[in-house]
């Protein structure tokens, strides 16, 4: 056995005495590894609940962390959380006592950490000396403060025509490479938060530097928290990333703070569930989707939202991919029907150079009307109304085959049009408070020019 596979074996025998204390060491009950089916081990002689944790040795006589993610007859399903490079047949299995737990605290400030909890920027070890369950109830629904003051997320279009309320959750919804992250990025930067907690979850490796550097930077890094699992770990630590920074979210609600949860995204953290369920042999349902997929979103999604009376707050945005820009994809209509409001980003729009490239059409607030005036509304729905108006009859307009004054909703809908379309745009360096929005979305539907 090496050096290091010695130290980390004394160190795991020393954490088992000091949990037992006085009391009578209860042996472990070491197993064998029996079978590797893919991504699934599968390992006989020993028992642990669904949600431990288990090491198994390898050629090399290094350790490998599984987690327990099912069990048939006398055999326990195991999922690597690393790479299972030198896993051999009949390898010891050693059960672990430690529950899913993540470090928290005001230490966290500042750091990108992994799904496991370890640092990733090179800083040294966290300062935390609390830790807080992967897995917890949420909020009684009743108790829940409800959702009445507006959140400024520095985006014209949104705090105008789309009002986000503190503590609201929301959903980004697009294809690939239509400004999804660039949006969020924005939002990041401009929106009024305590603490924003950042979860990467399946995305390219590089994206992680570029959104610390460059999209938080060191000033809006001071008060962030960053958990970054890329495309290339397995799907238990990109499962494990949402919630940790779940939980990361929730510990700092608790203490009264208000939160600013983004996840990007939450359809990567659907297709890692589906791998581990098809995995374990659960039969898949919907369009390849396993019906435990489902069942996880919501589990994961009510987690966020206001605390109590007197309490913190999480408002949460959690993108959606699109796959191949379908708006009835499965992921697509389960998020919609969970979360409270979605904003759907147009590829038609983000081509033609219109920033950000918000179908105002598509999309909506479901907790606006709670938290805007009534002089607001009538603004929005005015709005709405004229653009729509001019979407439906664009195809005339643009071959001459209207003439003017043939109808007055359209001749109204032609003058504002150019200035409502530079309203909805703005640039990725520009912030837009609640309040300019919704006078510049006056100015424009008065027909005055906006600056």
């Amino acid at each position: 056995m090496s050096s290091s596979s010695s130290e980390r074996w004394a160190q795991w025998l020393s954490e088992r005495r000091r949990q037992l204390g006085d009391e009578p060491a209860t042996p472990v009950v070491e197993g064998k590894l029996k079978r590797v089916v893919g991504l699934m081990l599968e390992a006989v002689g020993c028992q642990v609940p669904i949600g431990g944790y288990c090491m198994v040795q390898t050629a090399d006589h290094d350790w490998l962390e599984t987690e327990v993610v099912g069990f048939s007859g006398d055999r326990i399903l195991l999922m690597p959380t690393g790479d299972m490079r030198g896993v051999m047949p009949d390898a010891r299995v050693i059960p672990q006592t430690r529950s899913a737990n993540v470090p928290v605290g005001n230490g966290l400030l500042g750091r990108v950490i992994d799904a496991a909890g370890n640092p990733l920027d090179g800083k040294g070890s966290l300062n935390c000396s609390s830790t807080r369950s992967l897995q917890s109830a949420p909020i009684n629904p009743l108790l829940r403060k409800p959702i009445r003051e507006p959140l400024d997320v520095g985006i014209g279009a949104i705090n105008s025509l789309l009002s986000v309320g503190r503590g609201q959750r929301i959903g980004l919804f697009a294809g690939s490479g239509v400004g999804k992250s660039v949006l969020l990025g924005m939002m990041t930067r401009h929106t009024e938060a305590e603490v924003i907690v950042v979860a990467l979850i399946g995305e390219r490796g590089r994206e992680v530097k570029e959104f610390v550097d460059h999209i938080l930077g060191p000033e809006d890094m001071r008060r962030a928290v960053v958990v970054a699992t890329p495309a290339d770990h397995s799907p238990l630590m990109r499962l494990r990333a949402a919630w940790q920074a779940t939980a990361i979210a929730e510990y700092f609600r608790d203490q009264g703070k208000h939160v600013l949860l983004l996840m990007d995204s939450l359809t990567r953290f659907a297709q890692a569930q589906r791998e581990i369920s098809l995995a374990v042999g659960e039969p898949p349902a919907t369009k390849g989707y396993p019906p435990t997929v489902f069942a996880r979103l919501p589990a994961l999604v009510e987690r966020a939202g206001n605390g109590d009376e007197g309490g913190g707050s999480i408002t949460a945005f959690y993108t959606v991919l699109a796959e191949g820009d379908d708006q009835q994809d499965p992921i697509v209509d389960s998020a919609r029907a969970i979360l409270d409001g979605h904003i759907v980003l147009s590829r038609q729009l983000a081509e033609a150079g219109h920033f950000p490239a918000i179908d105002i059409e598509h999309s909506v607030s479901r907790a606006m009307n709670d938290i805007i005036t009534p002089e607001h509304k009538q603004d929005i729905r005015r709005f709405r109304q004229v653009w729509s108006t001019y979407q439906q009859n664009k195809d005339l307009i643009a071959i001459g085959a209207y003439q003017r004054g043939s109808d007055a909703r359209i001749d109204e809908a032609i003058r504002l049009q150019p200035s409502m379309a530079k309203f909805l745009q703005q640039d990725t360096h520009e912030a837009v408070s609640y309040v300019q929005a919704g006078q510049r979305l006056r100015q424009v539907m008065a027909g005055e020019e906006v600056v």
